[in-house]
């Protein structure tokens, strides 16, 4: 058994849905990057690669590259899910934690868990996703970006 942990950082701007765990948020503002900048998604491959000692989510994926230009992450994942399989790893489970004020997360995580166990063969109850605010301090509290953090547990199949 490996644990991986992963963190990503993304400034909302206006303009941009706002994509978390696979599914799109109603918000005035959403993540900006290179891809469809879903902060947990990109946590969670972050933590697989590392749990399986394979890079980062920019070695793979890199941001100069046109291929993944707005990207949807899910395929990511999917990716990230064929090279932790092809080392001979699975999947035990994930636990995540996003930061952010606003929107409120809590009634979007079902469909978040539904998103990421569908791509990972995974089920439901072993896909924590949390959410927190920072109490209006940092880059976080003044809704100028939002920050993942994943953690994950990946066992070998030989």
């Amino acid at each position: 058994m490996r644990i991986g942990y992963g963190i990503d950082f993304h400034q909302l701007v206006e303009g941009r849905d706002l994509v978390i765990g696979g599914i799109t948020i109603p918000h005035t503002k959403g993540a900006l990057g290179h891809s469809d900048a879903d902060v947990l998604l990109h946590a969670i491959c972050d933590a697989l690669l590392g749990a399986a000692c394979l890079g980062d989510i920019g070695v793979h994926f890199p941001d100069t590259s046109s291929e993944f230009k707005n990207i949807d992450s899910k395929i990511l994942l999917a990716r990230v899910k064929e090279l932790i399989t092809a080392e001979g790893y699975f999947v035990v489970n994930i636990d995540a934690s996003l930061c952010l004020e606003k929107p409120k997360i809590k009634p979007y995580i079902p469909a978040m868990q539904e998103a990421i166990a569908g791509i990972l063969g995974i089920g439901l109850k072993d896909i924590s996703i949390k959410a927190t605010t920072t109490e209006k301090m940092g880059f976080v509290g003044r809704e100028e970006g939002l920050v993942a953090h994943a953690v994950c547990l990946i066992q070998s199949r030989l």
